[in-house]
């Protein structure tokens, strides 16, 4: 079985910060690959309530082509083929049925949903376990210290600070740039393979 760490996500569209934050994590915890798992543009809407979704094809040729220059990302689309939104306790079970034994990597803004909005936690929590990135310079300490669910939940978890290079750079920038037209400027948070393929797609609005 090898160990991996799943990324799932947006990527609406994947930027810089996400392709090397996954590599810093990835790097940390002495690993060889990530699992780039991008979710269902319905899901994308109607659930996390942004006001726009590159198409499912889109963000995972996206994806494709970043992993084409770099042998360490493995881009899966088992989510995109569900019928719905696959949570992600079942995510991870299917990556264990074809060889991978995943931690789940996302940032630490993350970590103030898991009460009320993920199912399976301990699930997770026991079989695979979590990778948090610090974000945004979060006390993790405070953040456990004062909710009682995550911190009976504590050993679940392992703690990777992000780069301080990639705070501040978001797919929601990206979008704004390409809606107003600042495409030079949106051009410094998206990997040039993601750039190139929205410039020929006519993507960059």
């Amino acid at each position: 079985m090898e160990e991996v760490l799943l990324f799932g996500g947006a990527f609406n569209p994947v930027t810089i910060a996400h392709i090397q934050t996954a590599k810093f994590a990835m790097d940390s915890l002495h690993l060889k690959k990530v699992i780039f798992m991008p979710s269902k543009s319905h899901y994308i809407l109607q659930d996390e309530k942004k006001d726009f979704s590159f198409s499912e094809s889109s963000r995972l040729e996206m994806l494709q082509k970043v992993a084409k220059n770099n042998s360490w990302m493995v881009v899966s689309s088992y989510e995109l083929e569900q019928k719905e939104q696959s949570r992600t306790y079942f995510t991870l079970k299917h990556l264990e049925s074809i060889g991978y034994k995943a931690r789940l990597l996302f940032g630490s803004d993350w970590l103030s949903n898991l009460k009320t909005k993920w199912k399976y936690v301990d699930e997770i929590g026991n079989e695979f376990s979590f990778v948090v990135l610090k974000r945004n310079h979060d006390s993790l300490e405070e953040i456990f210290k004062s909710d009682s669910y995550l911190k009976e939940r504590r050993k679940y978890f392992t703690f990777i600070n992000c780069p301080d290079t990639y705070q501040s750079i978001s797919s929601s920038q990206v979008r704004h740039l390409l809606k107003e037209g600042r495409s030079e400027e949106a051009k410094k948070y998206i990997p040039k393979e993601v750039y190139s393929y929205l410039k020929e797609k006519g993507d960059l609005l």
